[in-house]
């Protein structure tokens, strides 16, 4: 499981340890999941170090990925009831629709807010809320544009349930793309997650859906631009 969120309230260190924070933050860390893209082409400009083209290639698709694969920190709010993006992207649907059919969870629409994520933007997915992991459901599909509304039907998907502390179930679902050919979810039925936690990630254009409880006020519009684990897309009824 990656990295947890920077919690709010943290003190500042000083010294080499502020050095080093400005540096993670000018330089995100890399997700685990891109060491070998980047490793790869890193060990073919080594051995080939003497052809210059071929180390100009290694080095630009080592950059390439690891700027695909960064894992910048991220402080969620600290606001109860709060439902945070799970991406970083920009809100290509605010509406009301069924859930996936795989978590027979009915057939009655509720709040939805799909996030479409270009090849420039962070990867990972985190955690919208705090709570456990009650289901998780994988299912084969298409590889349209993930941009495309009914890409929430036919693409390829991995399907997260997740149960907060009052008992409100919230579903989000990583979508594979035109370009994407694997989605990654490190997170297991049963797991106990923070909002804000990393618990995925998706190769390479993608869409993450997030479904909220009938009842539940989207705060985010079309075309608005998000920031996976701190921007708010709604606040869940008490």
């Amino acid at each position: 499981m990656a990295r947890r969120p920077t919690p709010p309230g943290t003190p500042e260190q000083s010294g080499l340890g502020h050095l080093a924070d400005l540096v993670r933050a000018a330089i995100p860390p890399l997700h685990p999941a891109g060491l070998p893209f980047v490793a790869t082409p890193l060990a073919v400009a080594l051995v080939a170090r003497r052809r210059k083209w071929v180390r100009r290639a290694g080095i630009t698709v080592a950059a390439a990925s690891a700027a695909f694969f960064r894992h910048p920190h991220r402080v969620p709010p600290n606001r109860p009831g709060v439902v945070v993006a799970p991406a970083d992207g920009e809100v290509a649907l605010v509406d009301t629709a069924v859930p996936p059919a795989e978590l027979h969870l009915g057939d009655g629409e509720v709040p939805r807010v799909s996030i479409f994520l270009s090849v420039l933007d962070v990867h990972v997915q985190r955690m919208p809320v705090s709570g456990i992991v009650r289901e998780i459901a994988y299912r084969r599909g298409q590889f349209r544009s993930a941009d495309l509304p009914e890409a929430s039907s036919v693409n390829e998907r991995n399907t997260m349930v997740v149960e907060t502390a009052a008992g409100q179930l919230i579903t989000v679902v990583q979508i594979a793309g035109l370009l994407a050919r694997r989605i990654v979810c490190d997170a297991k039925a049963g797991d106990k997650l923070s909002i804000g936690e990393t618990y995925g990630l998706i190769r390479f254009g993608s869409r993450v859906d997030t479904y909220f409880p009938a009842g539940t006020q989207l705060l985010v519009e079309p075309g608005q631009r998000t920031i996976g684990g701190e921007t708010v897309l709604a606040e869940l009824l008490s």
